[in-house]
């Protein structure tokens, strides 16, 4: 359980969410895996008005599913100075309400992995075998998604954006966020505590599952926080930062939050699993070619993925880490 420091600490991380966050249920595109030529024109649309897409029929069985969540819980509900002893997160690791090294805080615990390949010591066996077999289902799944971007929009060979995540170099990673009840001192529910910050993801594509409780929450062009419905069935892809250079701005890296006890939830758990698909460290980033039309420039400057997440890293999360290389 993550434990408060005091109410002060607490009280500063409410938010007031006064911003709109009707669920956007109609509104979310949604893609069908199982219809593969349907689906890639809807994949393009989605990347480039929202940056962000629901996908069914995936096939990853939900008997696994449940399995991997019902791991991670059991995990989070160990005592805390058992979790403790897997962290702190150095990246990778245990972590709790500290996210990242630059005073971001959360109502979240977590575990890091680095996905290529999974490890770390300190977790139960059952639980990294799991995570193993997720990562290794979940990467197949965002390898086809951008392989069907690659196709529709013609940029080159059919894997020239998947094999960035499945090079054995490539940077990925896997996070699980358990997000906790939050209970006044007299034992009402708090609601609109900001869970995780709201930020991009600075990868290629990320891709998200959870348990059926509301919380997630995606920021529209026009500004405007909007309630994702939670769908435990399902996958939510996010377009990250590199494939928004890597299409010269055509995609929109979609920034993102997590709000505890949205929808009025507050008094249930909240599970997240989290695979981001990074390149290799030595990668060069720019915009593809194939992409661009006669006389258009590159609106960001060349850079590798070891200089962005060097970059990224020293940035607070809600910060336009993008806006440093823009020309």
């Amino acid at each position: 359980m993550v434990v408060v420091q005091s109410p002060e600490i607490l009280e500063s991380y409410i938010r007031s969410c006064e911003e709109s966050t009707a669920a956007i249920s109609s509104g979310i595109p949604v893609i069908d895996l199982s219809r593969r030529e349907e689906a890639k024109p809807l994949i393009v649309k989605a990347c480039q008005e929202f940056g962000f897409f629901k996908v069914i029929n995936h096939g990853i069985p939900m008997e696994f599913l449940e399995e991997m969540e019902a791991e991670a819980l059991s995990y989070f509900k160990l005592p805390q100075m058992d979790k403790d002893k897997s962290g702190p997160a150095d990246p990778f690791g245990y972590g709790n309400k500290k996210i990242g090294s630059n005073g971001d805080m959360g109502w979240v615990e977590y575990l890091l992995f680095d996905a290529c390949p999974v490890f770390f010591s300190g977790i139960p066996e059952s639980l990294r075998e799991l995570v193993k077999e997720y990562v290794k289902k979940v990467k197949k799944m965002a390898s086809e998604a951008l392989e069907m971007l690659s196709q529709e929009m013609k940029i080159g060979e059919k894997d020239c954006l998947s094999r960035l995540i499945n090079d054995d170099k490539s940077d990925c990673l896997f996070r699980l966020n358990h997000y906790p009840p939050v209970r006044h001192h007299g034992g009402s529910v708090r609601r609109n505590l900001i869970g995780f910050g709201e930020h991009t993801d600075p990868q290629i594509i990320s891709v998200l599952r959870s348990n059926n409780i509301s919380g997630l929450q995606i920021c529209l062009r026009d500004g405007a926080w909007v309630s994702v419905p939670p769908d435990h069935t399902a996958f939510f892809f996010n377009v990250g930062d590199v494939l928004q250079v890597m299409t010269n701005g055509r995609f929109r890296s979609a920034k993102h939050r997590v709000v505890v006890g949205d929808g009025g939830e507050g008094e249930k758990s909240r599970v997240s699993m989290v695979f981001f698909g990074g390149p290799p460290l030595n990668k060069t980033i720019n915009a593809v070619s194939s992409l661009m039309e006669e006389g258009e420039e590159s609106s960001y400057q060349e850079f590798t993925w070891s200089q962005y997440k060097t970059s990224a890293y020293k940035t607070r999360l809600g910060d336009d880490r993008l806006r440093l290389f823009q020309k």
